[in-house]
This record gives C-alpha cells, sequence and structure tokens, in this order.
C-alpha cells in the first residue's frame, strides 16, 4: 500500500484505479446454475412469477418521509420524491426503473442502479446497469466496487455508496445468488419438460414408430430414406399426411405409454415449483388447477403479505443505506396499502373501522383516496 493510500484509507477514501491485490467476487462462482436469466425466462412460470413480483412493487407508491419531532413529515422537496413523480431519468420512469431493478434480482440475484448526483452532491437521478455488465471486486477496505462494462466500449468504476444494490440472500454476505441457481435441479427438470412438449409438438404430437424392411437397406438407402420420411412426415405441419410406402416397406407406430401421455400434468406440476421458488400464489400466474372461491380471494392478499412486503422491506433498507445520508432524518416507504384500489369493500370498511374509532377524521380518509379536504361551507 503506498504512503497516500496509508493516509487516506483511515478517513474512508479508496482509489478508483484497478488494484491486482484485490479479490474478485462473482454473483455464481461455485455455484450451479441452471439457465441464464434470459434463457429461464423462455419459462413462462419463471417469466410470470418475476413479472408479478416486479410489476406490482413498481406500482406501489414510493413515499419519501422526514422524521422531525417525533413525527414524519411527507418530504415534498427531497429530490428523491421528485424521482417518484418525474422518473430516474429522463428516458425511464419510475415503475419502469424499479420493475428492472427487482426483475433483476428476482433472475440474477441482484439488481443494481448508479445514484446519479449533482455537483452539489445532490441527488438527480438513477440509471439501471444490468447486472451482465457488472464485475465486481472486494476492496481492502471490505467495501465493493463495481466496475461496469456496456459492450461499446465505455467502461466506468462505481464504488460502495455510489449505486443501489438490491440482493436476494447471499452467501458471502456480499453478492446475492439467484433462486434460479439454488434450485438448479428443480429449474432443470422445468425446462426438460418444456422442451420434451416443444419436440412432442414438432413432430406433430404423435409417437415415433419404426420402418420395416423385407431386405437390408445399403448406407445411402438408409440415409435417402430417413431424410425423405423426415421432410415429408415429420413435424407438425405435416401431421394428418398419408404415409405411403413401397419397395415391401412397412411402418409399425411405437405405442405411447400412460405414464408418457402425462405429459401436460407434469407442466403443471412444474408451474408449482417454480412458484414455490418465488413465493408467487399460483392463481396469480393463472394456475387454477387447485383454484376455489376462498383461496383465489385471499391470494393477493397472501401475495402482499408473504411475498411483497420482504421485497418492499429490502428496497426500503437499501434506500436508507445508499441514497439518504447516514443517520439522517430521511427515509422511503413503499405503500403497500395501494393494493387495496383494486378492492373497494374492503378499502372502504376499513376507513369505516378508522373512522369509527377516532384514528382518521373525514378529511383525512379524503386524503387517502386522493380528493382535496371537503369544503367549509360559509356560515
Amino acid at each position: 500500500m503506498s504512503l497516500l493510500d496509508r493516509i487516506l484509507a483511515p478517513l474512508g477514501y479508496e482509489r478508483r484505479s484497478i488494484d491486482p491485490s484485490w479479490s474478485a467476487v462473482g454473483a455464481n462462482v461455485g455455484f450451479p446454475v441452471a439457465l441464464s436469466a434470459r434463457a429461464a425466462e423462455n419459462l413462462s412460470a419463471v417469466l410470470a412469477c418475476s413479472s408479478a413480483i416486479a410489476s406490482a412493487l413498481s406500482s406501489i407508491p414510493a413515499l419519501i418521509y422526514r422524521r422531525q419531532g417525533g413525527q414524519r413529515i411527507e418530504a415534498e422537496n427531497h429530490p428523491l420524491t421528485q424521482l417518484t413523480r418525474s422518473g430516474w431519468n429522463e428516458g425511464m420512469t419510475w415503475p419502469e426503473g424499479m420493475e428492472h431493478l427487482v426483475a433483476s434480482t428476482l433472475l440474477t440475484g441482484n439488481g443494481l442502479a448508479e445514484i446519479m448526483r449533482g455537483p452539489n452532491g445532490a441527488l438527480t437521478g438513477l440509471r439501471f446497469i444490468p447486472w451482465q455488465w457488472v464485475t465486481v471486486s472486494e476492496l481492502r477496505s471490505g467495501r465493493l466496487a463495481y466496475d461496469v462494462s456496456d459492450g461499446k466500449g465505455r467502461s466506468w468504476r462505481l464504488l460502495q455508496g455510489e449505486v443501489i444494490h438490491l440482493r436476494d440472500r447471499t452467501d458471502d454476505g456480499l453478492i446475492g445468488r439467484s433462486r434460479l441457481s439454488r434450485a438448479s435441479r428443480t429449474v432443470e427438470s422445468v425446462s426438460a419438460a418444456a422442451e420434451f412438449a416443444s419436440q412432442f409438438l414438432q413432430n406433430g404430437a404423435q409417437p415415433s414408430g419404426v420402418i420395416k424392411s423385407p431386405t437390408p437397406l445399403s448406407p445411402d438407402q438408409f440415409a435417402m430414406l430417413r431424410e425423405q420420411f423426415n421432410s415429408r412426415y415429420s413435424g407438425a405441419k405435416n401431421a394428418g399426411k398419408t404415409l405411403v410406402l413401397d419397395a415391401g416397406l412397412e411402418w409399425a407406430a411405437a405405442q405411447i405409454s400412460p405414464e408418457d401421455a402425462e405429459l401436460l400434468e407434469t407442466r403443471k406440476f412444474g408451474v408449482e415449483e417454480i412458484c414455490r421458488l418465488f413465493q408467487v400464489p399460483p392463481p396469480l400466474v393463472q394456475d387454477y388447477s387447485h383454484n376455489t372461491f376462498t383461496n383465489s380471494e385471499t391470494a393477493g392478499r397472501w401475495f402482499a403479505m408473504f411475498c411483497l412486503t420482504p421485497w418492499a422491506r429490502k428496497i426500503e433498507a437499501e434506500f436508507a443505506r445508499s441514497v439518504f445520508p447516514t443517520g439522517g432524518p430521511f427515509e422511503m416507504e413503499m405503500d403497500l396499502s395501494g393494493f387495496l384500489r383494486g378492492d373497494p369493500a374492503t378499502r372502504w370498511n376499513a376507513h369505516a373501522i378508522a373512522l369509527a374509532n377516532g384514528v382518521l377524521d373525514p378529511d383525512e380518509v379524503r386524503q387517502v383516496e386522493g380528493w382535496n379536504p371537503r369544503a367549509v361551507p360559509n356560515v
């Protein structure tokens, strides 16, 4: 370590130049990876679950409060409040940015966004960074450095404190590990079932068979017969064509077993398995196989309580750590009550209880509903 480094390190300063002695850490070093994030999204259940969580969290109002004298006051003029209204930056709205951040975390274990600040240090915007662009290094101080390369020849380094790093559960306390890699066997099985179904349909949804010849075939005859048969009679586009054989050739269809015919049930079970990984109730991804009036009514509430609430708390904690000054009076709250907008009966029953017990007054209820206070009549 140089003299300058020894002087500045106790003050919290860190060099941006790359030092070979710094250790590199990665999202999936030593981890079994079933599929890449992009490939996993080809599985409809993975795409549906990640989209349900990401789009739900991106639609939740994010409120910025300042604690003052034991009270919380909404910080209307805070820069982050402006971003929740105007967007992360000129090209990305707040819902789009949050959806990208959460979806990346669900599929790769990590979501990253650069915190952009003005010359005076004030927050001016956020920039989403795809995780595949990032290489992470651990500095001597134990903090992380993020080397970003966008594939267009541009590279830059960001230090911890200059990024929002949302993580799924980690194994080392530094880098999140995706649920797809933790349950790689499950994901591989679901992917194999989907691939089998695709190939089965490409073959016209028919089992294969055997062509019998009364005489031995030469290698050239064998290759020609296979090529002609596959081009004329295999695949979904050739389904139902009449098979014509000559030269004494006979066709014997292979019998499909009852076990092999359970393809549909296998794929349904795969949907349930993926829902378990992401903690999403199956009805929310259009799996109604075990649906009843009672459990469909509570699926949304269960989703909000056991899936969205933990993620919302993670987002709040990460913004508190990365965006707001340490020990400052500001905090962000993800307002999950917004989910009740689609359930007016439950929402207004809650308002009635609050009014009856003096928790809220009518004008406060009107404010919650987005209405102006009732005008005071002239006396």
